[in-house]
């Protein structure tokens, strides 16, 4: 996810509780004290970084349940990656896989931090693993990924990822659909991007080690 996205998504707050079954009206935005936030001037005059606290006025989209289902369910989905990234140093030798298991790491924990601040800004606590989906990788399949080396694991890796990444852009394209916060609807654009290139290296490097 760029950087600048994520340091919107993060120096941004939507005040106020939000129902998990219903649509909310626009909210006030509110800038706060993290990354700046760039206010841009009229014709011919410069811009300005907005003072913490200052109403930057209200949010474009209403938050609603599809926003809050999609970043409920999206980071229990990335933790699980990052679990699944964590085991390729000591069970790989493959300098490649472990380039790929660092870009995921460094892609997803962002999002997992922009999308728990966004979460915490509309009133709800994210879920731990018990919130997943239904398209996570099972336990048996994660203990036979902790149990191989070498090149089993590779190949193992490989397989459970790019299903892990397919279920990922699922989810982004349904939010894409029915969401409407600008902050998730970014996530969800980065999600069917980023992954979507990372399944196609992955099916590319499988080739040869099936």
């Amino acid at each position: 996810m760029p950087s600048q996205i994520i340091a919107v998504i993060m120096a941004i707050s939507v005040l106020g509780g939000c129902a998990e079954a219903a649509q909310r009206g626009p909210a006030p935005l509110v800038a706060e004290t993290g990354a700046p936030v760039i206010i841009p001037g009229g014709p011919g005059e410069a811009g300005r970084t907005a003072r913490p606290g200052e109403n930057l006025g209200e949010s474009e989209a209403r938050v609603t349940a599809a926003d809050v289902r999609f970043a409920e369910g999206m980071i229990p989905h990335h933790r699980q990656a990052l679990e699944m990234a964590e085991l390729v140093p000591a069970r790989s030798s493959s300098p490649v896989l472990r380039k790929l298991a660092e870009r995921i790491t460094a892609a997803q924990r962002p999002e997992i931090a922009a999308m728990t601040s966004w979460l915490e800004a509309v009133g709800r606590a994210p879920q731990g693993h018990e919130g997943h989906d239904e398209h996570a990788v099972t336990l048996e399949e994660m203990n036979r990924l902790r149990g191989a080396r070498g090149a089993a694991f590779d190949t193992l890796f490989l397989t459970l990822m790019i299903t892990h990444h397919e279920a990922a852009v699922t989810m982004a394209g349904l939010q894409l659909r029915e969401g409407a916060d600008r902050a998730m609807l970014a996530v969800a654009k980065d999600v069917v991007s980023g992954q979507g290139i990372e399944i196609a290296r992955m099916r590319r490097l499988l080739r040869p080690a099936a």
